[in-house]
């Protein structure tokens, strides 16, 4: 009995050890064949944006927007309040005096010394489109300002606050802004670029054309 036994034990033993090296064996073997995992997954495609972001409204649609006025730009003016003052002749801060700025040459006001970088803005003025950019990044639309402020972020406080400075002794008129003309003159532009590439299809196609209609020619001749 106990050599029945230890046979049989004998074979269970062994079978187990042929399983367990055919398992590494088996291991070793497709694990050469597979790809290695990378330490970093996943891959960019050159040319395909991760994300899309909305674009920003234009500075006349964000001054045409329902009750946008000066009353909110006045609510933001205290962001700018440490540097300028804005009522009729107010005296010069860090920044000069911003009454009635609005359609004015920049670096123009007579008495405060600007910076190069503004200076050399003489042959401009503060309409809306060069307030909105000023607003925006300082340091953007003039490199080597004095403006240490980093800009207000949100095209609707730029609005609101341009707004407000046009109403102390500036008054430009407010650019019109009609949603569905922007739209008709965006579609009217895609339709011209899609209209021109049909017509290059079209010349392409006549000039096979005319070269095989010439090949033909030729060799009747």
């Amino acid at each position: 009995m106990d050599d029945r036994f230890n046979t049989i034990a004998g074979w269970v033993l062994f079978a187990g050890i042929v399983g367990l090296g055919l398992n590494i064996l088996s291991g070793k073997y497709f694990h050469a064949g597979a790809p290695e995992r990378p330490e970093t997954l996943g891959y960019v495609i050159e040319g395909v944006e991760e994300g899309t972001e909305e674009a920003e409204m234009t500075m006349a649609a964000a001054l045409n927007m329902d009750g946008m006025a000066p009353s909110a730009g006045e609510a933001v003016y205290p962001k700018c309040m440490a540097c300028h003052t804005i009522d009729q002749g107010g005296a010069d801060g860090i920044g000069p005096n911003l009454y009635g700025i609005m359609g004015q040459p920049i670096a123009a006001k007579s008495g405060y010394a600007y910076s190069s970088a503004l200076s050399d803005l003489s042959g401009e003025v503060w309409d809306w489109e060069n307030m909105n950019e000023w607003l925006a990044n300082p340091k953007a639309f003039a490199p080597g300002t004095k403006m240490s402020f980093a800009g207000l972020s949100k095209i609707e406080d730029r609005a609101a606050v341009a707004l407000y400075m046009n109403a102390q002794g500036s008054n430009l008129p407010v650019p019109e802004y009609v949603a569905e003309a922007a739209e008709a003159e965006t579609a009217e532009g895609e339709g011209e670029e899609v209209l021109s590439d049909a017509d290059a299809g079209e010349a392409a196609a006549a000039e096979a054309e005319q070269d095989a209609a010439a090949e033909i020619n030729e060799g009747g001749a």
